[in-house]
C-alpha cells in the first residue's frame, strides 16, 4: 500500500520542526549547549516559544533531534521495505543498524556535543522511545491481525535493546563521581563498533521474532 504524500499543513509542521532542529544545533555549536535558551532557538527559527513547546520539551531534545531527526520513521520504513521472505528479525536488525550508523557531517557534529554533556546524552538515549510506535505498526502488518499485542512487545524490546547498546557505546570515561558532579558528563570515548553492539543487543530477540512469524503463518 502506497502512503499518500503529506498535506500542506503537515509539510508546514515538518518545515517548522526542521527549522527548530537546525537553529538548536547551530546555536549549540556557536555558544555551547549550556548558553542556549529555548527563547533563543525559537527566535532563530522565526517562531514563538509557545510554538517551540509544541514540538520539543527542552533545548536538549531539540539539539539531539538534529541527529535523530525522524529516525524512528526511517527504521520502520526500512523494515517494511524488506521482502516478506526475509526473516523479520534480520529485517529489523539491518534497519536499526543502517539508520544508527549512516550519519552525515551534521550528525557527527551533534554526536560530538552529546559526548560531552550528560543532559544531551540522556536526551539522546531517551529518543530511542520514539522507535516503538512506528515499529509496532510495521511489525503488526507483517504478523497480521492476530499479532498486534505481540508486535507491541517486540517493538518495545527492540527499543530497550537499542538503548542498552547506545548506553554501552557512550559509556563515560574517567572518575564517575567527578563526571556527575561536573554536570558536563566528562569525556566519552565511544566504546567499540556501534553496529556490532547493536547486533549483539538485538540478537537475543531473534527467537521471539521467529516464533511470532511461525504463529502468523496460515
Amino acid at each position: 500500500m502506497t502512503t499518500p504524500p503529506p498535506g500542506l499543513r503537515e509539510r508546514k509542521k515538518q518545515a517548522t520542526r526542521e527549522a527548530l532542529r537546525q537553529a538548536a544545533l547551530r546555536l549549540a555549536v556557536e555558544r555551547g549547549p549550556d548558553q542556549v535558551r529555548v527563547e533563543d532557538i525559537a527566535e532563530a527559527a522565526g517562531v514563538s516559544p509557545r510554538t517551540y513547546n509544541n514540538y520539543f520539551a527542552s533545548r536538549e531534545q531539540a539539539i539531539v533531534s538534529a541527529v535523530t531527526a525522524d529516525r524512528e520513521a526511517r527504521i520502520a520504513a526500512a523494515v517494511a521495505a524488506w521482502p516478506a521472505e526475509v526473516r523479520l528479525a534480520d529485517a529489523v536488525t539491518e534497519a536499526v543498524v543502517e539508520q544508527y550508523t549512516n550519519t552525515g557531517e551534521g550528525e557527527h557534529e551533534t554526536l560530538l556535543l552529546i559526548t560531552t554533556r550528560t543532559t544531551l546524552r540522556d536526551a539522546f538515549l531517551d529518543s530511542t522511545a520514539a522507535i516503538e510506535p512506528p515499529l509496532t505498526k510495521v511489525i503488526a502488518e507483517r504478523l497480521g491481525d492476530a499479532g498486534a499485542h505481540t508486535a507491541r512487545v517486540l517493538a518495545a524490546s527492540v527499543t530497550a535493546a537499542v538503548r542498552i547498546a547506545l548506553e554501552s557505546w557512550l559509556r563515560p570515561t574517567g572518575n564517575a563521581g567527578a563526571i556527575e558532579s561536573s554536570g558536563t558528563g566528562g569525556l566519552v570515548v565511544p566504546a567499540g563498533s556501534l553496529p556490532d553492539q547493536l547486533r549483539v543487543a538485538l540478537a537475543p530477540l531473534a527467537p521471539a521474532f521467529d516464533a511470532a512469524e511461525r504463529r502468523a503463518q496460515p
